[in-house]
């Protein structure tokens, strides 16, 4: 694949992204998909021939990996300091798209059905949220909490950071995701030895 259809590919995903995170995935149709990142039907199919869940597969991964990088960047200087970066792009979201855009992730997740057996679409949202509590998990553990407590509060963190976006969205106010940053802080820094991170 060229530069150019490597862009090509790019913006449909990330075109993608953007629109599941405002429409959720059953609102959102491929045509709709390929108009909104201004690249051609056709391509759409031909990057993604097992058509719209292959996309949205992708544009779910994509998010995790955008969200997922600035988490692991922001862990370096310790889980307190990580789940404030954490926060402070689902509020950007929120706020910047006055309470019509969400997490692409959850919005997948809550609506792909399970079947027999996960969907790709489904899939990929576990595999994400799996990858941001672990990037977490870790973090708490390397500043001194127990692991187990650490897995835990890192399900905990990304379980209230999504809820908490949608009841910020339905009721069109940031207060929640504020209240849940204060009680979110306070567990990470009992949780860590000698209050630090």
């Amino acid at each position: 694949m060229g530069r150019e259809g490597a862009d090509a590919r790019g913006r449909m995903v990330a075109g993608a992204a953007d629109m599941i995170r405002r429409r959720g995935l059953a609102a959102t149709s491929v045509r709709e998909l390929a108009a909104h990142s201004g690249t051609p039907l056709g391509s759409t199919y031909h990057y993604f021939p097992r058509g719209k869940q292959q996309l949205a597969a992708e544009a779910v991964r994509f998010a995790g990996v955008v969200v997922g990088d600035g988490l692991a960047e922001a862990l370096r200087a310790g889980p307190v300091a990580g789940l404030r970066a954490f926060l402070r792009v689902w509020r950007r979201t929120v706020i910047d798209s006055e309470f019509r855009a969400g997490c692409p992730v959850l919005a997948v997740a809550v609506e792909e059905p399970p079947g027999d057996g996960a969907s790709e679409v489904l899939s990929a949202a576990s595999e994400v949220f799996a990858g941001w509590q672990d990037l977490l998990a870790e973090s708490l553990r390397e500043h001194g909490a127990e692991p187990a407590r650490a897995a835990r509060l890192a399900a905990l963190v990304v379980a209230s950071v999504e809820g908490t976006v949608a009841l910020c969205r339905a009721q069109r106010d940031i207060g929640p995701l504020d209240d849940v940053t204060v009680e979110l802080e306070a567990l990470l820094r009992s949780a860590v030895q000698g209050g630090g991170g």
